[in-house]
């Protein structure tokens, strides 16, 4: 039987690292895998997470299984984070994941049990994931206009013709902030208009947010999606806090389903419950263990946030930096966005033979659609990354 399975496609970010592990070369920088880096190149353990860690090891008396949608202390802190008190508290179901994927798993597996038949709208370009996720699992999906590479801006006029298309019952996946793969976000008076759009029309929404506190700030990067939420009747939310607590191999997510009323959410969490054990039963508890921590004490918390703030700040300066020594090197305001966007990626706009340039001629390791991720050009790594980009382009 075994014989049926044909090669699979290579993941062409980790296949870049492949490749980067195999370069002798001593200058090369690494920007494809989207993880957070300091001055020496490395991805820390917050200090937040160290001392919560050091506090579980010491308290915690037993490994038994917690509850299948996860500790309520977790959920709860998560729910708060993300959104604050625009939803009454007993109209959120939640259940906890193992990361933002697994997060968006489970939200697209509830979709098929309720409404299978539905188009999953995803913008164009988006985290490859979301749309092969979406195929896999049987749904028809359809993109839709987001990023205008002239302008290297959200096209927004395009993509609001486009949601003029959208029927009753589709799934509108948003990112809530710092869209991967562009670093540009949608406004807030867009916001509005596409909240207005989806109560008109039946839409259901789903926002998925994967960099809070990445961009403008805990509260700024939340308020697009806190404000759909206070107005819509429903409404799916995806979180991880890979990013903001830097617990990528912890696995650590939650999934989020706002109901018209508590009666229909407390429906809506059993069957999230439900969807757990059929796929995975419990998820690993450890990281959501030092989150709940973190969260539920007020000494840790503002440590936690002003490490976060720490990790924005420094990517919100290499942002200028770079944009500014790439004006300087090009003799061009051509890439004077990257200071505008936020988050951790913004895309260049270089065409695929320039971004095999920057690897094979300077080590510099870009994914193929001039996604870099920002972090990754810190301690000055952003300037040799400006001379060898003018470079190429000087030449193409």
């Amino acid at each position: 039987m075994f014989e049926k399975f044909t090669p699979a496609k290579a993941d062409p970010i980790l296949g870049l690292s492949k490749l980067f592990n195999a370069d002798p070369r001593s200058d090369k920088i690494d920007l494809g895998v989207g993880v957070y880096k300091d001055d020496s190149g490395n991805t820390p353990i917050m200090r937040a997470v160290k001392k919560a860690e050091a506090r579980l090891h010491n308290e915690q008396t037993s490994k038994v299984y917690t509850s299948l949608p996860g500790p309520e202390l977790f959920r709860d802190a998560m729910r708060d984070l993300v959104l604050a008190d625009a939803v009454p508290a007993e109209r959120v179901a939640t259940l906890q994941t193992p990361g933002g994927t697994g997060a968006i798993r489970q939200v697209l597996e509830s979709v098929k049990m309720i409404n299978p038949d539905c188009t999953v709208w995803i913008s164009d370009p988006s985290w490859p994931t979301h749309l092969s996720m979406a195929t896999h699992m049987g749904f028809k999906t359809r993109t839709y206009p987001y990023f205008d590479n002239k302008t290297a801006a959200v096209d927004t006029a395009a993509m609001m013709a486009a949601f003029a298309e959208l029927k009753a019952g589709d799934l509108l996946l948003l990112h809530g902030c710092c869209h991967n793969p562009t670093g540009a976000n949608i406004d807030m008076d867009t916001w509005k208009a596409i909240t207005d759009l989806v109560i008109e029309k039946g839409v259901m929404p789903f926002v998925d947010i994967a960099y809070q506190g990445f961009g403008d700030g805990l509260d700024e990067d939340a308020a697009p999606l806190r404000h759909m939420a206070s107005r819509v009747p429903e409404m799916y939310v995806a979180a991880s806090c890979s990013k903001n607590f830097g617990l990528y191999r912890d696995r650590v997510g939650i999934a989020m389903l706002i109901a018209k009323d508590a009666a229909t959410a407390a429906v809506v969490q059993g069957n999230l419950a439900t969807l757990n054990r059929l796929n995975y039963s419990f998820a690993p508890d450890h990281g959501a263990a030092l989150v709940a921590i973190i969260l539920n004490d007020p000494a840790l918390r503002a440590e936690w946030m002003q490490e976060l703030g720490e990790m924005r700040d420094t990517m919100l300066t290499i942002r200028q930096n770079l944009a500014d020594a790439l004006r300087q090197q090009c003799n061009s305001d051509r890439f004077d966005f990257i200071a505008e966007h936020r988050g951790m990626f913004s895309r260049l706009g270089l065409a695929p033979e320039l971004v095999d340039r920057l690897r094979d001629q300077h080590g510099m390791y870009v994914v193929g659609d001039s996604r870099i991720n920002i972090a990754g050009l810190a301690g000055g790594r952003y300037q040799p990354f400006a001379n060898a980009v003018a470079q190429v382009v000087s030449v193409s």
